[in-house]
């Protein structure tokens, strides 16, 4: 005795104003009488502060309520029974946007450390009293309006950068102060989330030998606790572009494909803001980097030099 939703895409994705259609599939031995069968439809913004967070008191943990978005319940069918069998139930339901102007927006999917916007689709088969209802449930991904979104492609906005020991405000090894290095590039400082995000670097001089760079995606979650904001930056992903000393004077492409799910459009919102950035991490070789294998992008080591752009992301039709 069983039920599942299944819906009519399927990768899961629908914007607002679009019908959320598909099928409730009930598979029992016998038939069974109900009391209705009822969709609902869920989606809210959780926020989370843990402690640890930068400037925030521990006693603000857990203390933020989830931020509504949607919550609608239809009846798909009224009081009645069910076939033995495979019965399959079809259902139409509109996701309705209540505006620009409502803070309770629809907000794209995003599954992050302290924030997570998520929508839920629930069929319950009410049963009475005597009978443990059954019900399921499962997760759809909310998109942009295309009528809303820039054409495709937007013009790639670029930041120049450059890396010495005298743009590093973390202390350095003798070795790399006194051997010098520099590096200079580009990147994108505004890309969409369905394209990589595309750069270059080219290694100019380095005294000393290069073990490896890459490109870590960061993202930067906040939250407003009365007068308060939280703050927490999180490593999403790293993409190795070089392994091993680099020869100098030679342009290495930077090409990162941005991970779903895990990246959204950047979000600043009245409660909550979500944001990006990439970071370009250059470490050297030395007899620290061999005691020290892991490492994390927002603590640089002596052994390591680094430079941060800000990323916005943004979705195109």
């Amino acid at each position: 005795m069983s039920i599942e939703i299944k819906l009519s895409r399927s990768n899961r994705i629908y914007r607002p104003n679009e019908a959320l259609e598909g099928k409730i599939i009930a598979n029992f031995s016998t038939s069974i009488s109900h009391q209705g069968i009822r969709l609902n439809i869920n989606g809210s913004v959780n926020l989370q502060v843990r402690g640890g967070s930068a400037g925030v008191i521990e006693s603000f943990y857990g203390v933020v309520k989830p931020l509504p978005i949607v919550n609608t319940t239809v009846v798909v069918q009224p009081s009645g029974r069910i076939a033995s069998g495979i019965s399959e139930i079809p259902f139409s339901v509109i996701l309705k946007d209540r505006g620009k102007e409502d803070m309770e927006k629809f907000y794209e999917t995003f599954h992050g450390g302290n924030i997570s916007i998520q929508y839920l689709v629930t069929a319950e088969v009410a049963r009475g009293y005597l009978h443990k209802s059954l019900s399921t449930a499962m997760e759809f991904i909310i998109e942009s309006k295309k009528e809303n979104l820039p054409e495709k492609p937007i013009s790639p906005e670029m930041v120049v950068f450059y890396i010495t020991q005298d743009t590093q405000r973390h202390p350095l090894l003798p070795e790399l102060k006194s051997g010098g290095f520099r590096m200079s590039g580009r990147i994108c400082s505004q890309c969409s989330v369905l394209d990589p995000l595309n750069g270059e670097l080219t290694v100019e001089a380095s005294g000393i030998p290069i073990q490896s760079i890459d490109i870590h995606l960061l993202r930067v979650e906040s939250i407003l606790i009365g007068d308060e904001i939280a703050t927490e930056i999180t490593s999403i992903q790293t993409t190795q572009i070089a392994d091993g000393d680099v020869c100098r004077g030679l342009t290495l492409p930077i090409f990162v494909i941005l991970p779903r799910l895990l990246t959204c459009p950047t979000i600043f919102a009245g409660p909550f803001s979500i944001e990006f950035k990439a970071a370009i991490v250059i470490t050297f070789q030395s007899e620290q980097t061999k005691k020290y294998a892991k490492y994390d992008p927002k603590t640089p080591k002596s052994w390591m030099a680094t430079e941060s752009v800000p990323l916005e992301l943004v979705r195109t039709k």
